[in-house]
């Protein structure tokens, strides 16, 4: 079987031949080389790969009254976000360009990116059938999808004040980034892709960091917008949510508006046994070794009890695809990885 035929199997809550393995973000070669061994290159397992538009950049000169002048070593993103380097490969500091903005009218003039040109996604096909050729299964990916999106732009605490005292600023923000995904949704499910990954860290360690009510208000049907978009040219497309911490809460509305994968499933916030328990027959499960406790600070045998245990549990007649919750870091022991792909392989 080969990994791609094996992801599809688990996703659609089959049996595959053995569990499905893939890191979190990166590629396994990659990381053999970070991790200082090379000869482990083309000898450990990764079963999806993920596909993607071309991103571009905003000049500065471009968002004009909405950053002001730029402090060097930052670049701005497609959604004129500011990046610039933070302590770990896994965070990053951040310019909000809508920081300041004050009305929908000023959002409204904002330039947003035109993912519609040619040149961002005529690639699709080749990228996807490349990995087809390969075995592996394509995965389009479109996370930090919505409400990440806004957050970057505007910043967290004012998005979230913005919910309660700036319906019309949010109502065109959202609107503005979903149109945008929604083009992006339909343009992946017609280029192939196995699998389309969505989702935005709306979970905290202990739960949501809104109430559900203000997420069923604000980002629910926006979500099932671009959902729904996809659908509209492959009904049966796997639907791959992702959010960090617990969200437990409304994996039942997740589930309604197509989400078929939940995402990752992490254990330091959510019981992944209990939730196939409760949602088994409804969502496939991905991810569910821990990033933030098993793997940088477990034993090998901690970590191969540990995979056997999801295994035996989550993949329990298929629905599991074994992945670590987030980005391996440089602290990970090197043991702690070949123990990890030593028990999935059985």
């Amino acid at each position: 079987m080969t990994g791609r035929e094996r992801i599809l199997r688990a996703v659609r809550r089959q049996v595959p031949d053995r569990v499905p393995v893939t890191l979190a973000y990166g590629h396994i070669d990659e990381l053999c080389r970070l991790s200082g061994h090379p000869e482990m290159i083309g000898k450990l397992r990764q079963d999806q790969q993920t596909v993607e538009f071309h991103p571009g950049r905003l000049r500065p000169e471009q968002l004009g009254p909405y950053v002001g002048e730029a402090p060097p070593g930052v670049n701005f993103d497609d959604w004129g976000i500011g990046w610039y380097s933070s302590s770990t490969a896994a965070t990053s500091g951040f310019i909000h360009p809508l920081a300041n903005a004050t009305s929908a009218e000023e959002v409204r003039h904002f330039p947003f990116p035109d993912l519609t040109e040619r040149w961002r996604h005529e690639d699709l096909e080749r990228d996807v059938a490349a990995l087809h050729a390969q075995g592996v299964a394509a995965v389009g990916q479109m996370s930090q999808t919505i409400f990440e999106v806004a957050m970057l732009m505007r910043g967290v605490q004012r998005l979230l004040v913005d919910f309660l005292e700036s319906p019309a600023l949010v109502t065109t923000l959202l609107d503005r980034i979903t149109d945008v995904r929604c083009f992006q949704a339909k343009r992946l499910a017609q280029a192939g892709v196995d699998i389309l990954r969505l989702g935005d860290d709306v979970g905290s360690q202990r739960g949501m960091i809104m109430s559900p009510g203000t997420w069923r208000r604000w980002l629910k049907p926006r979500l099932r917008r671009v959902i729904e978009s996809a659908a509209a040219v492959r009904p049966d497309l796997p639907i791959k949510y992702h959010s960090d911490g617990n969200v437990k809460a409304i994996i039942p509305e997740l589930c309604e508006v197509g989400v078929t994968i939940l995402n990752p499933v992490q254990p330091e916030a959510m019981d992944p046994a209990a939730l196939k328990q409760a949602y088994g027959q409804r969502l496939a499960f991905w991810g569910t070794i821990g990033t933030q406790s098993l793997l940088p600070f477990g034993t090998p045998e901690q970590v191969r009890s540990t995979v056997r245990f999801m295994v035996r549990t989550v993949g329990e007649g298929g629905g599991l695809v074994l992945a670590p919750t987030h980005s391996i870091e440089p602290d990970v022991p090197w043991d702690n990885i070949l123990a990890f792909y030593e028990a999935a392989e059985g």
